[in-house]
């Protein structure tokens, strides 16, 4: 590996994150919020001056390949400053190639070339990407459309020689009327919960409303493009009648509008799909972009359309372009072979024990156990879990994405329904109405969920069997389902160990499993960060291989 060239990903939009690649090996991929401590922060000039530079931890030898995608106008108005930082900071090769690539481009890197499929169709659907103008897929249709026009919606017929663009969705930023499935769910958002990414929130609250209750017609759909009828477009400026939580606001109305705006989402998503089969006529489905985070309607593209596979990444937003970026990097620029496959999303560079050691000194309110062995801390992780008792969970290196899946988790016992209520009120401190995630072994799942295939990655929320219901009532959402995480044979082996641990115990193989973070937080990155949310929250326990770390006074149970 000493001659393969070292490529650098970097995503300036939002989301911010860089990837690092030697060869087909990835060598960390992280968001630019995991450093900075501010959600979803945006790509901005003195990333690599202040965070990305001095916390990361570089190679001795120079990067041949630098891959950068930008979405803002005023960052491609300073381009030769984002250069200057970039050079002044970091061991570029004399020869290093610079190459920037237009957003959507990289998410299609992002999520075919490290999918399992040698070809398949490509789905790339978020709010809005790169004016017309700055375009690098060589869409025959960029070189007719004047104005600011932005890709809000991009299709691909993809293999491991070429890609190639068979149609896209644009907006004119001059016209009042947006288009496009991706805008269309932020507006949704928007009159509900103003700010930025609380789309979840949403997609929460609609099992909550009736979708028929507000009359709103389904979204306009043609050959892949979505429009946004007037019916729709007259409700969504009725912020003050839908603003969650204010005065005055009635929550059926709000449950009603998420409901309306899920359901249309998940309608014309399916036609979009439908059509792009029709398009390609492949069996295999590769689907990106901010919108790909909807979980519900991820499981309807499994069930309801043609394609017989569906690879949706683990960090499918913006984040993960960084990682496309790299991905083009390698195979267009250095024209080596793209072998990278997304099969875990444990990406981030791992703590160093002396990080661990140092988070550790200041001990006063903590007690700390030394287990020597995983089945030690496994075993004392369980005595917690099966009391009732909600545990942090820190250990190796972070997950790219936004899903916790074992490395940086909350993890509490499924079974009862207080747990939830009391993890959203007391230790996440949001709102009630919020589904919590799970774990569950990869060889039972099919007994508690009816989803047709593994789901490592988090993306799918899978009906819970009638009949097991009332086990798991933590992680059971009022409409029946729940999103879980398989664990394979392959994948990590504490959270393996500790979910037939909790199913000897209990008969339940699964766990309520929720990211690591406070009120309004990243998910946490460094040990002491994880030291420090565990202090402000009322967590009972903290796995810290090889320590478990509790309170000198213990929190209330749920």
């Amino acid at each position: 590996m000493i001659d393969a060239p070292l490529v650098l990903g970097v995503n300036r939009t939002r989301d911010a994150s860089v990837c690092l690649m030697q060869g087909a090996h990835l060598l960390w991929a992280i968001q630019n919020e995991r450093l900075t401590r501010r959600r979803h922060h945006r790509g901005q000039l003195g990333d690599f001056r202040e965070f990305y530079g001095p916390r990361l931890p570089w190679p001795e030898r120079p990067i041949d390949v630098v891959v950068e995608c930008f979405s803002s106008d005023a960052d491609m108005r300073n381009l030769a400053r984002y250069d200057e930082e970039l050079a002044s900071t970091l061991r570029l090769a004399p020869d290093c190639r610079r190459v920037r690539i237009s957003h959507h481009l990289a998410h299609v890197y992002s999520v075919f070339h490290p999918s399992p499929f040698r070809d398949a169709a490509v789905m790339i659907v978020d709010d809005q990407g790169s004016q017309v103008a700055d375009l690098t897929d060589h869409w025959s249709g960029a070189a007719y459309v004047p104005g600011d026009w932005r890709e809000v919606a991009s299709f691909y017929r993809a293999d491991r020689e070429r890609v190639l663009c068979i149609r896209k969705q644009l907006w004119d930023r001059d016209d009042a009327h947006p288009v496009g499935l991706g805008m269309f769910y932020f507006l949704l958002t928007q009159a509900m919960f103003p700010g930025e990414g609380n789309e979840g929130k949403v997609m929460g609250l609609a099992p909550h409303g009736d979708a028929r209750a507000l009359g709103l017609p389904p979204l306009e759909v043609e050959s892949g493009q979505v429009r946004i009828p007037e019916g729709w477009r007259a409700v969504l400026r009725e912020r003050e009648r839908f603003h969650y939580d204010q005065p005055g606001v009635a929550f059926t109305d709000c449950a009603n509008l998420a409901a309306a705006g899920q359901r249309a989402f998940e309608d014309a998503l399916l036609e979009v799909a439908h059509w792009l089969h029709r398009e390609t006529g492949l069996p295999d489905l590769c689907f990106a972009g901010g919108t790909a985070l909807n979980c519900s309607a991820n499981e309807r593209l499994l069930r309801e359309t043609p394609f017989k596979a569906v690879f949706i990444p683990p960090a499918p937003s913006d984040a993960g372009t960084a990682l496309g970026c790299a991905v083009y990097g390698l195979t267009e620029a250095a024209g080596r072979s793209g072998a990278y496959r997304w099969s875990q999303d444990y990406l981030g560079p791992a703590p160093e024990r002396s990080a661990i050691d140092a988070a550790l000194l200041e001990r006063d309110d903590i007690s700390i156990e030394h287990l020597s062995g995983r089945d030690a801390l496994c075993a004392r992780m369980l005595d917690h879990l099966r009391s009732q008792r909600v545990l942090g969970l820190y250990q190796g290196a972070s997950e790219f994405g936004p899903r916790a899946l074992g490395h940086r988790s909350i993890l509490a016992d499924p079974r009862h329904a207080v747990m939830r209520d009391w993890i959203n009120a007391r230790v996440k401190q949001r709102e009630w109405f919020r589904p919590l995630a799970s774990a569950v072994l990869e060889e039972r799942a099919a007994a508690w969920f009816d989803l047709p295939g593994p789901s490592p990655f988090m993306q799918f929320a899978a009906p819970v069997r009638p009949q097991m219901a009332a086990q798991v009532q933590a992680i059971t959402h009022v409409d029946g389902t729940a999103r879980l995480q398989t664990a394979g044979p392959e994948d990590d082996v504490l959270l393996r160990s500790l979910l037939g641990g909790f199913e000897a115990r209990t008969g339940v193989p699964i766990l309520l499993n929720t990211s690591f973070h406070g009120k309004d937080e990243p998910i946490v990155e460094a040990p002491a960060e994880a030291l420090a949310a565990f202090r402000r929250m009322p967590l009972h326990a903290l796995a810290m291989p090889p320590f478990l770390i509790t309170k000198r006074v213990e929190p209330e149970l749920p």
